[in-house]
This record gives C-alpha cells, sequence and structure tokens, in this order.
C-alpha cells in the first residue's frame, strides 16, 4: 500500500511539473514578457545571465577556434617563458600586427592571455593552466578532426559513418582492430600526455596496497601503469593492449626502466582471453569508447580473468556527472558518436553493467576531477 501511494504521489508531482515547465517555456517565449523582464529590477540580472548563456552558446565555435589558435601557434610555452611585447608575439605567430592584435584582444577576453604592461603580454590564468598541463593542449590540438566532421551536424547524426575522428582512433568502426588509416604514434602520443594527467586523480581515489599484479586493459603506451608502479612498489603490472600500441608500452617501460616490473602483451581485448594472474583489473578510459554488447563482454571477460575477491576499477567521464553535465551528453556524446563507437554512461548505467557480469560491492570511488574522470571499484 505504501509503494502504491508514494507511485501515485511521483505521477502527481511529475504532472504538476510537467504543466509548470510547459507555463514557463510560453512565457519565456513571449517576446513582451522578455522586454518587461530585462527592465524589471527583480528579474533583470536573471534574464542578462540567460543572455549571456545564449551568446555564448552561439559564440562557441569562434571561442574554440581562438583556443585552437593559442595551442597551434605554441603560445603557452612561449609565454610561459616570460611575458612579450606585441611585436615579439607577432614574429613568434608569424601574423602581420593587424591579425596579432586581434587575436590577442580575443585570448585576453577568454582568459588565455593577460595584459601586464601596455603592448606587454604574458599567460592569464586559463592559458597558465593549459601551459602546465600538455594534455589538454593535445586534446585541443587534434579537435580540427571534430570541427571538420562538425560542419554538417545534422548530416553525421543522421548514421555513423567513417569520419575524420573515426580514422583517427586505431579501433574505430573497425571491431578493435587497426584501421588502415591509423597513425598509431600521433594517436599513442596524445593518449600519454592526457592519460597521465588523469592517472595521478585516479590514483588519488584509488588504493593498490593490497593487489600485487595490475592487468590495463587498453592501457596504450603504459601512462597509467607507469604512475601506479611508481605509486606503489610492491606492484606488478601488465597492458593489454593491440600489438603495435603494445611494442611502444613495452619500449616505454625500458626508458623508465621499469621493464623488470612491467610488460605488454599485443592482443586485441574482445578476441583474445585476457592474461590469468592478476588480481586487479583496469579500464581507464575505455569501456565509453564501446557500444553496450562489446562493453558487456569485455567485463565477463575481466570477470573470468580475475580470482575469487579480485578487484575491478573503472575510470572515466560519465553523464550526468553533477554540475558537469555538459561534459558528458554534449561534448562526449557527440564526440562518440563522430567517432563510430561508444557513449558516455551514468553511473547507475555502468553498476548495472558491472552486476550483471558477476561482479559485487559495486562502488563510487570520488576523485577530485570528476568532471574529467569518475571512478568505479567491484569485487570478483
Amino acid at each position: 500500500m505504501k509503494q502504491d501511494s508514494e507511485l501515485r504521489l511521483n505521477r502527481a508531482l511529475g504532472v504538476i511539473r510537467a504543466g509548470f515547465l510547459n507555463w514557463r517555456d510560453k512565457i519565456y517565449a513571449n517576446q513582451r514578457f522578455q522586454y518587461w523582464a530585462a527592465r524589471f529590477p527583480l528579474t533583470r540580472i536573471l534574464v542578462h545571465r540567460r543572455a549571456k548563456a545564449l551568446f555564448s552558446l552561439s559564440a562557441g565555435f569562434v571561442y574554440s577556434q581562438l583556443l585552437f589558435s593559442f595551442v597551434k601557434l605554441r603560445l603557452g610555452e612561449f609565454l610561459s617563458e616570460a611575458p612579450r611585447s606585441i611585436d615579439e608575439i607577432a614574429d613568434h605567430c608569424e601574423l602581420p600586427m593587424d591579425g596579432t592584435n586581434r587575436l590577442v584582444k580575443g585570448l585576453v577576453a577568454l582568459r588565455l592571455l593577460q595584459g601586464r604592461q601596455p603592448g606587454i603580454f604574458g599567460l592569464g590564468d586559463l592559458g597558465a593552466a593549459m601551459a602546465g598541463n600538455p594534455g589538454i593542449g593535445s586534446i585541443v590540438a587534434h579537435h580540427d578532426r571534430f570541427y571538420a566532421d562538425l560542419v554538417d551536424p545534422i548530416s553525421l547524426l543522421k548514421g555513423r559513418k567513417e569520419t575524420r575522428v573515426a580514422n583517427f582512433w586505431p579501433y574505430a568502426l573497425s571491431g578493435g582492430e587497426l584501421n588502415s588509416n591509423s597513425d598509431v604514434k600521433t594517436y599513442s602520443e596524445m593518449m600519454v600526455s592526457s592519460q597521465t594527467f588523469i592517472a595521478e586523480h585516479v590514483l588519488d581515489a584509488v588504493s593498490l596496497k593490497k593487489q600485487a599484479h595490475l592487468l590495463d586493459v587498453a592501457g596504450g603506451e603504459g601512462a597509467f601503469v607507469c604512475s601506479a608502479l611508481r605509486r606503489n612498489s610492491h606492484l606488478q603490472a601488465t597492458v593489454l593492449d593491440l600489438p603495435e600500441v603494445a611494442t611502444l608500452a613495452n619500449s616505454r617501460f625500458e626508458r623508465e626502466g621499469l621493464a623488470g616490473r612491467a610488460t605488454a602483451v599485443g592482443a586485441n581485448m574482445f578476441e583474445s582471453d585476457f592474461p590469468i594472474g592478476p588480481d586487479v583489473i583496469s579500464f581507464i578510459r575505455v569501456l565509453h569508447d564501446h557500444d553496450d554488447h562489446r562493453v558487456k563482454a569485455i567485463l565477463r571477460s575481466a570477470h573470468q580473468a580475475l580470482p575469487q575477491g579480485g578487484r575491478l576499477i573503472i575510470a572515466e567521464p560519465m553523464a550526468e556527472t553533477p554540475g558537469s553535465e555538459a561534459i558528458g551528453d554534449a561534448y562526449f556524446g557527440i564526440y562518440l558518436w563522430a567517432m563510430g563507437s561508444g557513449r558516455p554512461r551514468t553511473i547507475e548505467e555502468l553498476t548495472e553493467m558491472i552486476c550483471d557480469a558477476g561482479f559485487n560491492k559495486c562502488e563510487e570511488l570520488k576523485t577530485s576531477m570528476p568532471l574529467l574522470v569518475r571512478a568505479v571499484s567491484a569485487i570478483a
């Protein structure tokens, strides 16, 4: 009886909410109301805030292209050494003075640059943050492919097809194998620069003190494994990735003096059994790249490979992250569509998939940067 009462109450509240939102939409869409609200003291601030948000949506492509220019012209590296005059910036960018002035003013408005003295500019707070995190710059630099795919977004959304983004990633549209257009070195370098930053946030949230051997599935050149081994001197590790990528990972382990504790195995994670022996398996920014049936398959493979009591760790950006909803469903939702594989998932959707694969004790581990990565742990 209590459940029936709660169900009826929720339905009634849903009807009331829907009616209110419909009324609100009609009011907001009325031009006379907008004019009045923009002049009335109690509503003026709210109206101005909405107008600014709408304009930012409209101008977003311009802002992103200015950011792209900041990265491609390597202004972060150039100005991190010391503030520069407008003439020096023009010489560095190989732009005429009029173009340089227009670029610099735009970057100052976006807080990527900041005036220090008349005619002298250094990094703004956002520019300095980018200079300190090369991974962000590498992601922005490859966005030229994404922007080209979005020239006609409606056509893109009519069906998944071969795109420039899909051709950048080795496994997109190819069943987990390298496609013929893949540039493995460029792809791997971008993953290393971005993964290193993410790894620290994950490892702050995930303790591996009780585990002996980590298997990082689709671990690329081993950026996450290297960070995990430096933090845990007792730990051994294996990376599983495509053969061409595994070769790069083993070279990285040699360079970093970790070859005695880490190795990379070349295999297709959808077609090969996972190595037996590790007591913890991680998927770091992996599952959201793949469609549901593939995610379910590799989660089952992970469960079969782990001993009873073994641990599963998943870390990636997720849909409906409070305060960062647009990053999950707007950015990653469209990016992964263009890539031809995967989707952002909520913590609840991932938890259900993990439990269906046979795991239990599934829990979220709080990271310090949830807009970029959230972490989930479970026990086999």
